[in-house]
């Protein structure tokens, strides 16, 4: 897919897969669009770039939010590939039981769990079928190709750890999603990729430990290498998709060979 005089979109484009991955195309030619509630750093972003990238105020559980940042993008250029890689605010009142069941013997409220799916899941679908949309109208190039995007799983997708049900629950429903939607839009010429990371150093563990503590604690559980992965290492693995046209309607595992 060349991204030349071109648009990307990186929901999430200001947490650390998001801004590696910002980087990543727009080092292919594309004008990204930092689709992101995080203004400080996405404006920064868009400013170290300076190749016409933009910062956009998004938000993901909110289809119209959603939609000024796919026409934000379509107007920077025809929208050629789009990341999905936003995380979510917790759960309202989400200090209580993170298991199914507690050992104090209190259930998951199903509010919390439905939150999970929301921004994980359904979100995801509604930035996919709005990128879509956009893409069918493109050009299309080579092998009838119009655009590609790429959701983020997770290998909790597939071995989840206790507290993890809504979660795992999202993320596994990306990894089953990935065929059908590719499937459904491969008569468009939009491919349909996921990535599946294990534990990277992202902004996540920043409010909690320093670098250095996490890698102490989460890096020895990967197999090889023996550390947590870089952000930069996902952002690769995008624009590589991105670049592909044959990799298509699957999701890649990004662990190290980690397993639980």
């Amino acid at each position: 897919m060349d991204l030349h005089n071109a648009s990307a979109l990186v929901t999430g484009g200001a947490g650390g897969f998001g801004m590696a991955t910002v980087r990543r195309l727009a080092e292919r030619g594309a004008k990204v669009v930092i689709a992101d509630v995080n203004a400080e750093r996405g404006e920064a972003l868009a400013k170290e770039l300076a190749n016409g990238s933009v910062y956009v105020h998004t938000d993901i559980t909110d289809e119209a939010s959603i939609a000024n940042a796919v026409q934000t993008a379509v107007g920077l250029g025809p929208l050629r590939a789009a990341v999905v890689v936003h995380g979510g605010p917790p759960a309202p009142g989400s200090k209580g039981p993170r298991r199914t069941v507690n050992r104090e013997g209190q259930r998951l409220p199903l509010s919390q769990f439905a939150h999970a799916v929301n921004i994980y899941l359904i979100s995801a679908f509604a930035v996919t079928s709005q990128a879509a949309e956009a893409m069918a109208a493109n050009e299309p190039l080579t092998s009838n190709q119009r655009g590609v995007i790429i959701n983020t799983a997770s290998i909790a997708g597939y071995e989840g750890q206790p507290g993890q049900a809504g979660y795992s629950a999202a993320k596994g429903g990306i990894i089953g999603m990935t065929l059908t939607v590719a499937r459904d839009l491969a008569p468009l010429g939009v491919r349909v990729m996921a990535i599946a990371p294990g534990t990277f150093l992202t902004f996540a563990y920043s409010s909690r430990m320093t670098d250095e503590e996490a890698q102490a604690h989460w890096g020895p559980m990967v197999p090889n290498p023996r550390r947590m992965g870089d952000p930069d290492e996902y952002g690769q693995l995008a624009a590589h998709i991105v670049d592909n046209d044959f990799l298509n309607g699957t999701t890649i595992r990004l662990d190290g060979a980690q397993r639980f």
